[in-house]
């Protein structure tokens, strides 16, 4: 734990708890709440394919689609549970690995 701490600059045990809530808070309600975005947009697995690539279409697609629900999330929770600065500065740093940085330029 002392590692993690130190790589993300935290301080207290109680932070650190209060992170991996808002993680585990976030990758729950964002699949709940981008399900009826999904529906809506008639992304649901019987309309797929019966054939293997069928099913891997439509993970695929449903995990891109859910992904902005969670970055949103991400940073509301973190707001709320008083967080805000580590997660904005997480966002910033996983977007610019996935070449997404351009954004914060």
């Amino acid at each position: 734990m002392e590692k993690l701490k130190a790589r993300w600059g935290i301080t207290s045990n109680f932070q650190l708890i209060i992170i991996f809530i808002v993680f585990a808070i976030t990758g729950s309600s964002s699949v709940y709440v981008a399900k009826p975005f999904l529906s809506f947009i008639g992304l649901e697995a019987q309309n797929f394919s019966d054939s293997w690539w069928g099913s891997i279409l439509y993970w695929t697609l449903r995990i891109v689609l859910i992904f902005p629900f969670y970055q949103i999330l991400l940073i509301m929770y973190g707001w709320l549970f008083g967080q805000f600065k580590f997660f904005w500065a997480f966002e910033k740093k996983m977007l610019k690995r996935m070449g997404l940085g351009f954004m914060f330029s």
